[in-house]
């Protein structure tokens, strides 16, 4: 794969070129590194289509994580309560999940479980990778930064 865009928002890539160079280099390496012709495996199911392949996101998804984690970027997972409490919510927010959770159910409100996830993080750059209609890896750090990618 290749990098054929880069939109820098807030300046979140001038940040990581000038502080974490070493972190953009080996980035680049990883998307240079996955073989998009190998995740040419979905078939259209489509009339106009039917028949050609394509890429798979399931695939591309799974041949970037490869390559990402072989350098030891990992996923990052922070699991939280909520409920339809707005003021309760505002309340426990700061606190551990578990204490959240015990908090929400102590009010007698509904107790509903959610997290945020990014795909790979190292030192404290983060990168979102998604494929689908419209492809992109998102890179940020403190600010945004998106990479269109393409396979060819």
């Amino acid at each position: 794969m290749r990098i054929v865009a880069l939109h820098s928002h807030l300046n979140g890539w001038e940040f990581i070129k000038v502080h974490k160079p070493h972190l953009w280099d080996e980035i680049e390496a990883i998307i240079a590194s996955v073989d998009a012709t190998i995740c040419r495996t979905k078939e259209s199911k489509e009339a106009r289509s039917k028949g050609k392949m394509f890429y798979s996101p399931v695939a591309m998804n799974g041949a970037m994580k490869r390559e990402f984690s072989r350098r030891d970027w990992k996923e990052q997972r922070t699991s939280y309560w909520v409920t339809e409490d707005s003021d309760l919510i505002e309340k426990t927010m700061k606190l551990p999940a578990a204490e959240q959770k015990q908090k929400i159910d102590a009010a007698g409100k509904r107790a509903i479980s959610s997290y945020n996830q990014t795909d790979f993080v190292k030192h404290k750059i983060a990168v979102e990778v998604q494929f689908g209609k419209y492809s992109f890896v998102a890179l940020t750090y403190l600010s945004n930064t998106w990479l269109s990618t393409s396979a060819t």
